[in-house]
């Protein structure tokens, strides 16, 4: 059988590796750790290289396809020129060799204009290769014509260019198809985000995108998205506990005004000591819950951004000083102690110092037995200054130690309630030293007592 070597076959032969190829380049680009944008264009830049191929290697095919026909109608040409020349010129059988060359032989006197023809016969030779030659001898003068019967006289005319030309049109829409598509497969994880955004709902964060190898833009912003949602859940589950843990806070001092209230209503007119007891418990109650109610908004200043910090350089010895003076007041049942160096300095907001201070002695109050000691101290280490307030109390477990400074932890809810805790004073003090760019330590021993120390630079730091 004879081999197929038409353009067309040819462009089928390269084609076929383009498919096997193609899939294997997508998984490297893949893998490939590089910009969205440059394998975009690498899919592009491949798929018309391979178009630009595919049409150079037709083309280089039909051209070496015609100048192996050109060459072979030459040495037909040769070989009937040798024939003529030659003695026995007369008796070859040209039309037997016509036939076997599949060629039209046209032989003219150039003389007499006598012309002969062997072979197939052309009415119109303009198409067909062929070639001619003169010869000019002293006995002979002819126009020797050889014209092939089986090939054009271009690679690419007639049928043959105009499928070439479709066939190369449709190589060019088909690597846009598969071009569009290959893009297609590598943005795939911005439609998965996209279908993944829209099944969040504030019920469930629990949705996470597949972040994939593809070692891009597309991947960090699929691991950036998660990471997103992974706060956004964390947010959302502390605020529900945050809501859930207020109303309960508000709800024990609320049922217990509401009762005292009905007992004035029904025997407090008449009984004095129940006038007392209920007036002082409203009193109580209504006194802690302004004091969590001021707590409260308090954080949600802090979560929104919005509570300021108004640093002045002020002498922090008096501010201790004067918080021992006002416990003293107000606390008779606790022995305070002093160690505070004069003259010390600090740069900070001086409010939120005294309220930072207050609440941690508030609740060593709150958790040393009667008759023991607190013990407030300032001195100046090096650049920082360091406060502390020391009590002989109940202590903190070391269990506990890690989340005594999250909101509404308490370690002990009996005791907590008893003592009047809210379990926010010490979010607050953590916020306001970290604020100064200060730091916050705390040692404790279970039925010895607790020790906490505020370490905040002379010089004020304002964290980022």
């Amino acid at each position: 059988m004879k081999k197929d070597d038409s353009p067309l076959h040819h462009q089928k032969v390269v084609w076929k590796g383009v498919k096997k190829s193609l899939s294997s380049f997508l998984s490297f680009l893949k893998r490939c750790k590089a910009s969205i944008v440059f394998k975009t264009a690498m899919v592009y830049v491949v798929m018309f290289g391979i178009v630009l191929v595919i049409a150079a290697s037709v083309m280089s095919a039909a051209f070496v396809s015609y100048s192996a026909h050109s060459g072979e109608l030459e040495r037909t040409m040769s070989f009937v020129v040798s024939r003529l020349q030659s003695p026995a010129g007369q008796l070859f059988d040209f039309e037997e060799f016509a036939q076997f060359s599949k060629t039209m032989i046209e032989i003219s006197d150039v003389r007499t204009h006598q012309m002969v023809r062997f072979g197939e016969e052309i009415t119109d030779v303009s198409e067909k290769m062929q070639t001619v030659r003169r010869i000019d001898r002293p006995d002979q003068h002819l126009m020797i014509k050889v014209v092939s019967t089986e090939y054009t006289n271009a690679p690419f005319e007639g049928g043959i260019g105009i499928a070439y030309a479709f066939a190369l049109a449709g190589l060019l829409i088909a690597a846009i198809l598969l071009g569009s598509l290959s893009t297609k497969k590598l943005l795939h994880p911005v439609y998965v985000m996209t279908q993944t955004a829209r099944s969040i709902t504030a019920s469930d964060l629990s949705v996470r995108i597949d972040e994939g190898n593809s070692n891009d833009e597309l991947d960090e912003l699929a691991r950036t998205f998660n990471e997103m949602l992974d706060r956004l859940e964390e947010a959302y589950r502390k605020q529900n506990r945050f809501v859930s843990d207020a109303s309960h806070e508000l709800r024990t001092p609320l049922s217990v005004i509401s009762g005292y209230a009905n007992l004035l209503r029904r025997w407090g007119s008449e009984d004095p000591v129940v006038l007392e007891e209920s007036v002082t418990k409203i009193i109580e109650e209504t006194d802690n819950m302004q004091q969590l109610v001021e707590r409260l908004l308090f954080l949600a200043r802090v979560d929104q951004q919005t509570q300021a910090i108004n640093p002045e350089l002020f002498n922090v010895s008096e501010l201790m000083s004067q918080i021992v003076k006002e416990t003293r007041l107000i606390d008779d049942s606790h022995t305070l102690c002093e160690q505070i160096d004069p003259g010390v300095t600090l740069t900070a907001d001086r409010a939120l110092i005294l309220q930072a201070v207050r609440a941690i002695v508030e609740n060593s109050m709150k958790y040393t037995p009667p008759g023991g000691t607190i013990t407030l101290s300032c001195r100046a280490e090096g650049t920082q200054v360091c406060l502390s307030v020391a009590d002989t109390g109940i202590g903190i477990e070391e269990k506990d130690l890690p989340y005594i400074f999250d909101r509404f932890y308490k370690a002990d809810e009996a005791r907590s309630r008893q003592a009047g805790g809210t379990g926010l004073g010490l979010s607050i003090v953590k916020w306001i030293v970290e604020r100064h760019g200060g730091e916050i330590r705390v040692s404790s021993i279970p039925d010895h007592g607790t020790e906490f120390h505020i370490l905040i630079s002379r010089q004020l730091c304002l964290p980022t």
